[in-house]
């Protein structure tokens, strides 16, 4: 079964029909999660970002994942991190200190994760006037989420208009991330204030077609957990390597994984 690279088509839709519909210019909030760890989010966020400022839109990432921030060694930043994202929250610094630009894309930015404190210094308040900040400097602020609903990922998916739910390839990832789902469709702020719903949908990652049993794999995990996979990321070893480097995987010339 064939299936479309990873395309930021979705997001740039919905931030265009936004505007088409007379709704204030803002930034979209995309959080990128899963039910599980170790599926490749943080990858696959960095990527995503990466791409996005090639297209040429203002992107900011941000590391939810408090005390064990991971991001910043992705894009190969984390010694220019001084300010982090509880600081802002805290009123210890002003946003604008505590933003990175990328060296690369100057369209690229990252609100980096603290690393000594615990999740609990996330305040929803906190969170709210952070991402409304950055809603008026930014075309899109992709929030890397831990895995779970711990308060690090509650606090992402609350406030998002669009998740992706990066997911494997097997039953135990897929079930996990349905739970995921049904989190994201009632207990957002949208679903809250009875907007538009989250528009969700799937990223396959570490897909590998030699190890699937059946052609009708993703098919199958669209039809188990109800929505739209949006793009499939092939098994690759570069991805490893481009991460120690601090490199997206993106930048990875003629790499499938970077191409997809």
């Amino acid at each position: 079964m064939t299936r479309p690279p990873v395309s930021a088509a979705p997001l740039t839709a919905a931030r265009h029909a936004s505007s088409a519909a007379g709704d204030k210019p803002a930034g979209r909030v995309v959080v990128i999660t899963s039910g599980k760890g170790g599926v490749g989010k943080t990858t696959v966020t960095a990527s995503m970002g990466y791409g996005l400022a090639m297209r040429g839109f203002r992107t900011c990432l941000i590391d939810f994942d408090i005390g064990l921030r991971n991001l910043d060694l992705h894009l190969g930043c984390e010694r220019r991190v001084i300010f982090d994202f509880i600081h802002v929250i805290e009123k210890n610094c002003r946003l604008n200190q505590a933003l990175i630009k990328d060296k690369r894309l100057e369209r690229l930015s990252l609100l980096a994760a603290s690393q000594t404190r615990d999740k609990e210094a996330l305040t929803e308040d906190g969170v709210e006037e952070v991402l409304d900040e950055l809603k008026t400097q930014f075309d899109f602020i992709l929030c890397d989420s831990p895995a779970g609903i711990e308060s690090g990922a509650r606090h992402a998916m609350y406030f998002a208009d669009d998740a992706i739910l990066v997911t494997n390839p097997e039953i135990s990832s897929c079930r996990d991330s349905d739970k995921m789902i049904g989190f994201i469709a009632s207990k957002s702020l949208r679903a809250k204030e009875e907007r538009e719903p989250v528009k969700q949908r799937l990223l396959i990652n570490r897909y590998d077609a030699n190890r699937v049993k059946s052609d009708d794999c993703l098919s199958d995990i669209e039809e188990m957990l109800g929505l739209p996979v949006c793009g499939v990321i092939p098994e690759s070893a570069h991805v490893l390597t481009s991460s120690n480097m601090g490199q997206p995987v993106i930048t990875a010339e003629g790499e499938k994984a970077a191409v997809a």
